[in-house]
């Protein structure tokens, strides 16, 4: 029999997707979730980018998108455009696509790269950047494309929240004063209120955030930091009103000691300063955002504070953590939503029974060891591959050691050209293709087939049929449904 009691810690986007997904996938079983949150712990509330996966996350649980949409004032996201980062006056985007299409049977890219600068752009052969550098969007219909959301985390937490109790999560409102522990298991057997109120459960999930209320204060999971590869430790929030068309991407700028973020929603742009501050003082950070940011500020700076790194085990006993709870890597490529979506995947896909088979946890801790150690290694990718050395930080980050796993791929791309292949991970081919030769790091030699005749041709007609296809899409905001 599954475990049957579940309570969840924490509210915010963390808790309520996990509600949400527990209360859909365990219906019609004697399952009961309880979630507890308190009104006066407020919520990070900044993850407000995502990357494709979560259209499927709310296809799951049946959510129409434009319902979605509506009630988040979410807009469409083609990808990400990093400027400033391997260059001063640079900038590429990030898709959500890949980029042509094999010419002979030869990967795209080692054609483009044998081409050796005649063939235009790497980012002329993606249909999505082209959108997204002229304002448009349309839904795939047979094209090869994905695309995410932008969207406020802080209304979706909302949405999610009447999602979840419409399908029977009970919310309990009070802050976790007291954590109790089984003598003889160790699990976690309750937790009591700060009104007294005592709730137990079989199952405890952990979305307490940066604290780990339960996964790190009650059963010291470890942690594991990463901040001699990821230095940046701080972050400013800052929304505004927004300025001119509503883009339908986010816009990744780097700056002397981090980067700064743009997201456009329907009703405001969300700004942010991500930093380290070994590098720069706090003031600084702020008068860089604000000269970032198109328009005056819409509220104060929300400031926070974290460590890169995760959990050394991210399920003990009877606890699960997901969120914050679990980790922290920064949102350079919107990935802090999806590692909660994976989380709850692996959770569903291993959910204990009373019987609490070690195995689960043992698991569940390696796959989400590795999603997280794989988009690690992705973000350090963006930091080190960079000719600036006009900064202190920046050249810090093109001279540090690197993990073996990313020096590997680093080294095989320099020389063949070569993306390295693996089943399970975030980011595949397209992406580090996209970042590699973004920043640019060219090969040294190219796939020999490369180059043969007819492949000129065959990429003149490519470029030429995406930016047709590109010209020919709506504004992003006509396809919102929004006034011109």
């Amino acid at each position: 029999m599954l475990a049957g009691r579940i309570l969840v810690v924490g509210g915010g986007t963390a808790g309520w997707m996990t509600a949400a997904a527990l209360a859909h996938k365990l219906a019609g079983t004697p399952a009961r979730i309880v979630l507890v949150e308190s009104a006066e712990i407020g919520t990070v509330g900044v993850g407000e980018a995502t990357i494709p996966h979560i259209r499927h996350f709310n296809a799951t649980l049946g959510i129409d998108e434009a319902d979605f949409l509506a009630a988040t004032r979410g807009t469409y996201k083609l990808g990400i455009e990093f400027v400033d980062w391997g260059r001063k006056g640079d900038s590429y985007i990030h898709p959500f696509a890949e980029f042509g299409a094999p010419i002979g049977g030869v990967p795209f890219h080692q054609q483009w790269c044998a081409a050796r600068g005649e063939a235009g752009p790497f980012e002329a052969y993606s249909l999505p950047i082209q959108a997204a550098r002229r304002g448009r969007f349309r839904r795939p219909d047979g094209d090869p494309y994905n695309y995410a959301y932008q969207f406020d985390a802080g209304l979706y937490a909302k949405f999610l929240r009447g999602y979840s109790e419409a399908r029977g999560v009970v919310r309990r409102e009070g802050k976790v004063i007291d954590v109790a522990r089984d003598g003889e298991s160790g699990f976690v057997r309750s937790v009591t209120l700060e009104g007294g109120e005592v709730l137990e459960a079989d199952l405890f999930v952990d979305c307490s955030g940066f604290r780990g209320l339960l996964i790190e204060q009650a059963l010291h999971a470890g942690y594991e930091e990463w901040t001699h590869w990821l230095p940046c430790d701080r972050a400013i929030a800052l929304p505004c009103a927004n300025v001119g068309p509503i883009a339908p991407l986010t816009r990744a700028t780097a700056q002397d000691a981090g980067w700064t973020w743009r997201i456009p929603l329907q009703h405001r742009t969300g700004n942010g300063h991500v930093y380290a501050s070994g590098f720069t003082s706090d003031e600084e950070a702020l008068r860089t955002l604000l000269g970032a940011i198109a328009a005056p500020p819409m509220a104060d700076p929300n400031r926070l504070r974290f460590v890169a790194g995760k959990r050394r085990r991210q399920w003990v006993g009877n606890v699960v953590a997901i969120g914050l709870s679990s980790g922290f890597l920064e949102p350079l490529e919107s990935t802090s939503i999806h590692l909660i979506q994976l989380a709850i995947g692996r959770l569903l896909d291993l959910f204990p029974t009373r019987d609490w088979d070690p195995l689960d946890a043992a698991e569940f801790n390696r796959l989400m060891a590795l999603e997280y150690e794989r988009v690690r290694d992705f973000l350090i990718l963006h930091y080190h591959c960079t000719e600036r050395d006009d900064s202190e930080f920046w050249r810090h980050c093109r001279t540090m050691r690197l993990p073996d796993s990313l020096a590997y791929k680093l080294a095989l791309f320099r020389e063949r050209g070569v993306v390295v292949q693996y089943r399970e991970g975030t980011f595949l081919e397209p992406s580090w293709l996209a970042v590699y030769l973004g920043q640019p790091v060219t090969p040294r030699r190219c796939d020999p087939r490369a180059g043969g005749a007819g492949a000129a041709a065959a990429m003149a007609a490519m470029r030429a049929g995406i930016a047709a296809t590109a010209e020919a899409m709506p504004a992003h905001e006509a396809a919102l449904g929004m006034p011109a």
